[in-house]
């Protein structure tokens, strides 16, 4: 903590603000908080840094949202999440932080341009692609990179998105999705000493900057029209794709 400047201790201010705000607010703002951590802290250390702090936005999201989540797409993602985090685990050991960031950021940029496909091609319809192996796959991709890099949400973004869930089940379901994984993490995270009982003193001293973050976002949250909300949102990830990948 001594080593951090009055400039990183106002960044790392504004990303526990940004995380609180991202769970139950606007969801691609997440991955901007990561990025930001990750320029004041090592990259490695910044991921057991930012997962104490996650599940603290997460509870608050789950508080508000939890009677909004959608749970048979959940039921779906979730064993495969499972999987993916422990890929994850496994491959924390063989992938450096930029090949991670550049293979994320490309998965991300190619799934938006399917979903933007699909969504024009299906626009007169009721039908999603809404089937297992869709959930499947989806729930994979998210488990490893969350694991890796704490920077499943523009992924979990395209798939509740490609589901056309209203922004409240959207939120909702996200809540419920990345409060059991991050949880789930926890022990991984602390076997491979990223979580100390050193970093958690400093996340106690963010998590009232989380908080308010958090509070924003639900106030905010009723003023943004369901056209507007899947723009920005959308918008989000693009803008988190193309930094991870460059």
């Amino acid at each position: 903590m001594d080593d951090i400047s009055w400039l990183g201790w106002a960044v790392l201010g504004a990303s526990s603000f940004l995380i609180g705000f991202s769970k139950t607010g606007l969801p691609g703002v997440g991955i901007l908080s990561i990025l930001l951590i990750a320029s004041v802290i090592p990259a490695r250390a910044s991921t057991g840094l930012v997962l104490p702090m996650l599940i603290v936005g997460d509870i608050f999201a789950v508080s508000y949202y939890h009677r909004h989540a959608v749970w048979r797409y959940l039921l779906i993602l979730l064993p495969f999440a499972v999987i993916g985090v422990i890929i994850g685990y496994v491959g924390m050991g063989f992938v450096d932080d930029r090949q991670l960031g550049r293979i994320i950021g490309a998965i991300v940029l190619v799934l938006l341009a399917v979903n933007a496909w699909w969504s024009r091609r299906k626009a007169g319809e009721d039908a999603v692609p809404s089937s297992w192996l869709v959930g499947a796959v989806f729930g994979l991709l998210a488990g490893v990179t969350t694991m890796m890099a704490n920077a499943a949400g523009p992924i979990m973004i395209i798939y509740l998105l490609a589901m056309r869930l209203p922004r409240h089940e959207f939120v909702g379901t996200g809540a419920w999705y990345f409060l059991l994984v991050n949880c789930f993490k926890v022990p991984f995270s602390a076997h491979l000493g990223l979580i100390t009982f050193a970093s958690l003193k400093f996340n106690m001293m963010l998590v009232p900057l989380i908080i308010c973050g958090a509070l924003s976002g639900v106030a905010l949250m009723k003023h943004i029209p369901e056209k507007g909300f899947k723009v920005v949102v959308e918008l989000l990830a693009v803008a988190a794709a193309i930094k991870l990948v460059w």
